[in-house]
């Protein structure tokens, strides 16, 4: 069976919602807020390392999909692994590459196949669903001492689960990288 990992850039107060750019009144706050320290970024270029399959929900497919494969220095193994949807409206995925999955069924049954882990960016919503589902096996969260107070939040109305911390570090920056494998 597949490890299905969630990684999210995420605020103190849970908020996950454009860390990067987006529609946020505050987008862009993990460039725009902390001070860039390439160390903290390391576990980013571990997953695409390590990942077998990238797993997306379809508005962040949406946003990556223009984007990411003109970066070929910077993601070449997600440009190049197999990368899942999951959607019920998506049709074309001829921006990038990727298989439609209509449900989270067809999620488990990805997971229960062999391979290296699936990683899941971003995606919110589809990663409460994955929670939801007992789907997620371990979270990746670089944390960011920044509150925003509103916003999409990762762990929103979301199942009781129970977490052990597996590997920490705090940067220079005040971010904080956390992994913590979902207790069964």
């Amino acid at each position: 069976m597949r490890q299905l990992i969630v990684t999210e850039i995420i605020t103190l107060d849970g908020v996950v919602d454009s860390p990067g750019g987006g529609t946020h009144p505050h987008a862009g706050w993990s460039f725009k807020d902390v001070e860039f320290d390439e160390a903290a970024y390391e576990i980013k270029g571990r997953e695409q390392d390590e990942a077998g399959a990238l797993l997306l929900g379809r508005r962040t497919y949406e946003e990556f999909a223009p984007v990411w494969p003109g970066m070929t220095e910077e993601f070449p193994g997600y440009n190049a692994m197999p990368r899942y949807v999951v959607s019920t409206t998506l049709t074309d995925t001829s921006p990038w590459e990727a298989t439609v999955l209509g449900s989270l069924d067809e999620v488990r049954a990805l997971k229960e196949g062999e391979g290296r882990p699936i990683i899941v960016h971003g995606s919110a919503t589809l990663a409460q669903g994955l929670a939801a589902a007992g789907l997620v096996d371990r979270y990746h969260l670089l944390v960011f001492p920044v509150l925003l107070g509103s916003g999409l939040r990762l762990f929103a109305d979301g199942p009781h689960q129970r977490l052990t911390l597996v590997e920490s570090q705090t940067y220079g920056n005040g971010v904080t990288m956390a992994v913590y494998d979902v207790r069964r």
